[in-house]
């Protein structure tokens, strides 16, 4: 079985999180640490209101769950004290390694998306079934067949698995994924999929994101 010392605290206990205060979590650090990069030092609930369009009692809750550091009047609480509780309860301080499966357009853009190690996660293989695929450069590596995973595995220690496959290969694939010790799975294969009860799994569906975003649009339309 595969090591996993190091989980997020979303990933171990998230029970008392919603889907959507975590996914408001990352949007908050991105943002505080674009005002430490300009020099400021403290930050109030109603300026990152303003800002990210998010009522200040919601700010004031996200935040107070996650951080022990209090507010100054008039002043707001310390830029730095509030990053370092966001990084620290979203894993980003430590770092988790990934295997992607499924070399395919979407799969190699994530292999070579730079920004993950921000965030705590280095993806350090890919893999495809695809036999033309096998063994071709991508990044500083190589396209690894199927075949190689348990090999890799016990070589590199992974300890995610992002699944980019056709959602008629997703199934079987995370099948062999989970019969070889893996309990974190990143999704984004457009269909459901079934998993142990001991495995974490995100779903990332991309087609439900973009009804949002033309429902959204189509409503501000209308309105404007």
């Amino acid at each position: 079985m595969l090591p996993y010392p190091n989980y997020p605290s979303y990933m171990i206990n998230s029970s008392s999180f919603s889907k959507n205060q975590l996914q408001r979590y990352p949007v908050y650090l991105k943002f505080l640490r674009s005002l430490l990069n300009q020099g400021m030092v403290f930050v109030s609930s109603p300026l990152i209101a303003k800002e990210l369009g998010y009522s200040e009692e919601q700010i004031r809750k996200d935040l107070h769950a996650i951080s022990t550091c209090n507010g100054r009047p008039k002043r707001g609480r310390r830029i730095d004290e509030l990053i370092d509780s966001l990084e620290h309860f979203l894993g980003y301080t430590g770092s988790l390694k990934a295997f992607l499966v499924g070399a395919g357009n979407l799969g190699q853009a994530i292999y070579k998306y730079g920004g993950f190690e921000s965030m705590g996660l280095e993806v350090v293989a890919a893999f495809d079934n695809d036999p033309n695929k096998a063994w071709l450069p991508i990044g500083d590596g190589a396209i690894f067949p199927l075949s190689e995973l348990p090999k890799k595995i016990r070589e590199m220690s992974p300890e995610v698995a992002i699944v980019t496959v056709p959602g008629s290969s997703a199934q079987g694939v995370i099948d062999k994924l989970v019969h070889l010790g893996f309990k974190a799975i990143w999704n984004f294969s457009a269909t459901h999929v079934n998993v142990p009860k001991d495995v974490t799994i995100e779903n990332v569906n991309l087609a439900s994101s973009l009804a949002v975003l033309v429902h959204h649009y189509e409503e501000n339309k209308r309105k404007h």
